[in-house]
């Protein structure tokens, strides 16, 4: 098998695994201490993939394991109060994103990659943030490029003291590259290492071990490797007494289902119809068909069948599909269809949930995705048709659109309405709701809306400001057609500049930052010559030739 054969995006993502699938990862509970071991084979390529995994590297079928393992910590063991990451292999802990992987896929595949990888790691900071878990990294081994920005996602990192492990960023000096999982983000402003001891440290292919990883702020703990085992057991038990006990059993997590047909991807609450010869698509998402649960309890007995669990799952695994499975479709209307009481009702059930953790895990599920809709670089209009259900939970779906068109037919009435969850529990990455960032130059106009009792009719939700246009019957058909005709025929590279800059506005935060720096430079630096051309750095990686460098400034 070579090294350097090409790696093609997969045709089909297993994202429906389980631990006892994995085959990269082991997963094992010893009562509060969950241990998540990485053990990548190296011969396990996502699709088939051409290339070797050495040294725990890791491509996208890893880290579809790691963001399960997550998933299932939250749900279906709630005893678990540290996560422990480390290595099951030795003197290694990780080496980051495969480089063969990298240097040979797509560039839509590398970025997209890149956007995954960061989505879960932010996915792994919010289970110590939102669910009560501390994560503590506990490098056995190397830690370089991604494993390191792995471990930084962890609230807390040991490191061992050998005389040979190392944390590292040899992205720049080795690959004309940048660390592509928000690690120089995550070292100035989460971690506050001094700029120019970051300056150092990522110019420092080798990188940095001993007491100086620890006087930098690299690491937090130091320990010999005689006393390895024993030290990180007990700091991980001790991280686990300092966190209070999640009450009430859990859930099981059965597959989602992706049904593939034709052009289309089936589930139960979500739809997706394709047009691959328009570069197109309509996701059309399911209002509850009747009560759903409204206490913790009643989640528990519903299981992962609840709307808010099952529709929100599907909503994700349909989103992580369109990225890499459907990379030329670059357009997406957003539509849904139900009974939009059954909507509100079920905002209402899970509010009134909120004092058990499984209700709180369930609304923490549910912003997650809609961030992971406010990342993904797709155009995207939400249309507010007859049988329209875009209403409180379903409303942020239509406010994370770049644009909504609501009819405006007098004959057909269609209506928006708010709940509580509008006012707050489904905060953006930058740390404000979608209607607060909607209305930055106007923060009043927020308080308006969520005052408004009742359905919004299109009249009135135009006043508010809540919708983009409201062609009336005779132009609705014409209007929506010639708009996605003409944003589908613009550049993609341009629209996702543009989305990107527009749909998170207001104060920047260190997920905005991660992401906006990955559409922005991250996006730019993947195409240069300097790294991918003939005699580029990622190009030659590993092979007898040196790179050569453009050395114009730009």
């Amino acid at each position: 098998m070579a090294d350097h054969a090409h790696a093609k995006a997969p045709t089909k993502l297993a994202l429906d695994t389980h631990p006892e699938r994995y085959t990269h990862w082991k997963l094992n509970f010893d009562g509060p201490v969950a241990t998540l071991a990485m053990d990548v084979k190296l011969e396990e390529a996502v699709g088939g993939g051409e290339y070797l995994l050495k040294l725990n590297s890791y491509d996208l079928g890893v880290d579809i394991e790691l963001a399960d393992a997550i998933q299932r910590i939250r749900f279906e063991h709630p005893e678990v109060r540290c996560l422990m990451v480390t290595s099951a292999q030795d003197r290694v802990f990780c080496s980051g994103a495969n480089i063969y992987m990298l240097g040979s896929s797509t560039h839509s595949f590398k970025v997209n990659f890149c956007k995954y990888t960061n989505e879960t790691r932010l996915g792994l900071e919010d289970l110590a943030e939102n669910s009560g878990v501390a994560t503590y990294a506990a490098l056995n081994g190397t830690a370089s490029g991604g494993g390191y920005e792995l471990a930084l996602a962890c609230e807390r990192i040991a490191l061992v003291d050998d005389g040979n492990s190392a944390v590292s960023f040899p992205e720049a000096p080795l690959l004309a590259v940048l660390p592509g999982t928000g690690g120089l983000t995550r070292l100035v402003d989460k971690r506050k290492v001094r700029r120019d001891l970051a300056d150092v440290f990522s110019t420092i292919a080798e990188g940095i071990k001993g007491k100086r990883s620890v006087q930098w702020g690299l690491v937090d703990d130091l320990v010999p490797r005689s006393r390895w085992q024993e030290t990180v057991a007990k700091k991980a038990k001790e991280l686990a007494a300092a966190k209070p006990e999640r009450k009430g059993a859990g859930i099981k997590l059965d597959p989602v289902g992706c049904e593939y047909a034709e052009n289309e991807l089936r589930y139960k609450y979500v739809h997706v119809a394709l047009d691959p010869a328009h570069l197109t698509a309509t996701m059309t998402i399911k209002a509850p068909a009747g009560a759903e649960p409204d206490s913790g309890e009643a989640f528990r007995k519903a299981g992962d069948q609840a709307w808010y669990v099952r529709c929100f799952r599907e909503l994700d695994d349909a989103l992580m599909r369109l990225r890499f499975e459907f990379p030329k479709i670059g357009y997406l209307s957003l539509k849904t269809e139900g009974d939009a009481a059954n909507v509100l009702r079920a905002d209402k059930g899970l509010l009134a949930a909120q004092d058990d953790w499984l209700g709180r895990e369930i609304l923490h599920l549910a912003k997650r995705t809609l961030k992971h809709l406010d990342n993904t670089a797709r155009s995207m209009f939400a249309l507010v048709e007859p049988g329209s259900c875009f209403v409180g939970s379903l409303l942020e779906v239509a406010l994370a659109a770049d644009r909504v068109y609501m009819l405006n037919d007098a004959d057909r009435p269609v209506h928006l309405a708010t709940s509580k969850l509008n006012a707050g529990p489904f905060k953006m990455g930058n740390g404000l709701t979608r209607l607060e960032t909607r209305f930055l130059g106007n923060p009043a106009q927020v308080g308006t809306i969520l005052a408004h009792e009742g359905p919004i009719d299109t009249k009135t939700a135009e006043e508010l400001g809540l919708v983009t246009f409201a062609p009336d019957e005779l132009d609705w058909e014409d209007e929506i057609r010639i708009a996605i005709e003409e944003r589908a025929n613009f550049s993609p590279d341009a629209m996702t500049g543009m989305e990107a800059n527009l749909r998170f506005a207001g104060p920047e935060t260190m997920e905005t930052k991660i992401f906006g720096r990955l559409s922005a430079w991250q996006n730019w630096i993947f195409q240069r010559p300097n790294a991918v051309g003939e005699k580029g750095a990622l190009t030659l990686y590993g092979k007898q030739s040196r790179p050569v460098f453009d050395m114009t400034r730009t």
